[in-house]
């Protein structure tokens, strides 16, 4: 689906969050970071095609080989696949593994305290974010785009759902105007991701949060300050709470 225009909103909005400009000392690596970011928060889903190698080194402030050189090695790691011709270019061939408990429970061993840590982070950021795109004044497109991810999110099956989830979450971030908030955002999920990842996609939680997010984006595009931020927190809470259970 494409805004007015003809612009794809994946390119428009959601690289923003994660394809800034790398630090030069450690390009290299921070590019195959960047990269392995946008597909494990699914900005990137099995089959789409990453942005062009042009706009891509742009985006990141790195020369072209460097990018090469880091898509090369994501390539032989199996995440994703460069093809040839008129509709060539990068796919992604990384795929979600299943849901597993004991590696959820192994991923929380290595985190230790960092995992409170990192909800409470979560919790600051998004509901931060939530708040400052309820405030904006929203263009079109960009309700549209809301709109768009919300959609997506409520009809995705159970494989899809994780990266929709993220993808959805990130879009509120893009439209809070803050680069550097919507770069938090991603950081913030990336320390969550392999554990929410972990936890199994129960239908009663995705109807629960169904209604949330509803409400999230109803809020937001109303311009309801209190309850974007009311309606973020109880989501966010419900989802730390699911993740402390099965810790349990």
């Amino acid at each position: 689906m494409e805004l007015a225009g003809g612009r794809d909103p994946r390119m428009d909005w959601q690289g923003g969050a994660i394809f800034r400009p790398v630090r030069t000392g450690n390009a290299f690596e921070e590019t195959v970071e960047r990269i392995l970011e946008a597909v494990k928060l699914g900005v990137f889903g099995y089959g789409d095609r990453l942005p062009a190698e042009r706009e891509l080194a742009v985006r990141l402030g790195i020369s072209r080989e460097t990018l090469r050189e880091a898509i090369r090695s994501l390539q032989e790691a199996g995440c994703v696949e460069s093809r040839r011709g008129r509709y060539g270019g990068t796919f992604v061939t990384y795929r979600l593994p299943a849901p597993d408990l004991g590696q959820l429970r192994r991923a929380v061993q290595d985190m230790g305290t960092e995992l409170e840590d990192a909800l409470t982070f979560r919790m600051v950021l998004e509901t931060g974010a939530a708040e400052q795109a309820a405030r904006r004044e929203l263009t079109a497109d960009q309700r549209a785009y809301l709109e768009l991810r919300l959609a997506e999110l409520e009809s995705a099956d159970t494989e899809e759902y994780r990266p929709l989830d993220s993808r959805f979450h990130l879009a509120i971030a893009e439209l809070t105007g803050s680069p550097s908030l919507a770069a938090g955002v991603a950081e913030s999920r990336m320390r969550l991701n392999d554990l929410l990842n972990a936890i199994p996609v129960l239908e009663r939680n995705i109807e629960h949060a169904s209604v949330q997010h509803r409400a999230m984006v109803e809020a937001i595009l109303a311009g309801d300050v209190a309850g974007a931020r009311r309606s973020t927190e109880e989501h966010l809470a419900g989802t730390a709470a699911l993740l402390r259970g099965f810790l349990g």
